[in-house]
């Protein structure tokens, strides 16, 4: 410095203006996984050395074995590979359900932001479903649809639904009114301001809000897989849990954290490629 005084250095890792580098950001993030493996194996092999029969914290060894009998492997009795079968199964179930609760919050949420009369119809009784817990109402699914797939749909679509539908209506109210205005003035019809206009502006945040109820209808969908099913990845949980088969249940639970990983990135993805101006007024 010109003055004699030395700017005073910013903390790369502690404090309110620390500034990481790139590689220790990467090591930070690491960090908490590389501890829970290598705490993982400690166990495992501690507990492997006093009983080698024990099942409750496998070692990697018996969970490769595992993955082979599950995921390699046609089973004896169906002659389907699990793993690949009980995931179709669970996929065809989140899909749909989510699938069908997207659709319909789009065409609520944007409705509602835009129309007063449609808000003041729908807004209330959509808070009020949004506060009922879903899991609650699981018997009274499956005495009305029974114990088959609509059950588990329906659970699925009544807990993304409205954590959906608000973001899409929060949404369709930031719309300036301005610009409604002036598409009015130049001769847009209703329906062209909403549909035309108003729309493809809120389809980012509905990607987003999507994006966001996934966990939520993992957790339903494993749930009700668990209770009254015959495949699935919550059902072979389930399932494998009486025999205390952890070498098969931990590649289960990591496997459904994978595919969460990835749809949660696939649709960030999708956002950030057609709607980066989504992310920009996002900040």
């Amino acid at each position: 410095m010109k003055d004699g005084k030395t700017r005073p250095k910013m903390p790369t890792f502690l404090g309110l203006h620390a500034q990481p580098s790139r590689p220790l950001q990467v090591m930070l993030a690491l960090l908490p996984f590389i501890a829970l493996v290598c705490v993982y194996l400690g166990v495992s092999e501690m507990r492997y050395r006093n009983n080698p029969a024990d099942k409750v914290v496998p070692t990697l060894g018996k969970m490769a074995e595992g993955v082979n009998q599950v995921a390699f492997t046609e089973d004896k009795r169906t002659g389907k590979v699990l793993l690949w079968d009980d995931t179709l199964s669970s996929l065809k179930r989140l899909g749909t359900g989510i699938g069908c609760a997207a659709v319909l919050a789009l065409l609520a949420g944007l409705n509602m932001g835009l129309f007063p009369g449609v808000r003041n119809l729908s807004l209330a009784f959509i808070t009020f479903v949004s506060i009922i817990p879903p899991l609650a109402i699981l018997p009274i699914l499956f005495i009305v649809f029974g114990v088959e797939e609509t059950a588990k749909v329906v659970l699925i679509f009544i807990g993304t639904f409205p954590m959906i539908t608000r973001g899409v209506y929060l949404a369709a109210r930031k719309i300036p009114t301005e610009q409604i205005f002036k598409a009015l003035t130049l001769g847009a019809s209703q329906f062209a301001v909403a549909y035309r206009i108003v729309l493809p502006q809120i389809m980012p945040c509905l990607i987003d809000s999507t994006r966001l109820s996934l966990g939520a209808a993992w957790l339903f969908l494993i749930a009700s897989e668990a209770i009254a099913s015959t495949d699935g990845l919550g059902y072979r949980i389930y399932l494998v849990r009486r025999y205390l088969a952890m070498d098969i249940i931990i590649p289960y639970v990591l496997w459904i954290t994978l595919l969460g990983f990835l749809f949660d990135r696939l649709l960030q993805a999708w956002i950030s490629k057609r709607y980066s101006w989504y992310l920009v007024t996002k900040e």
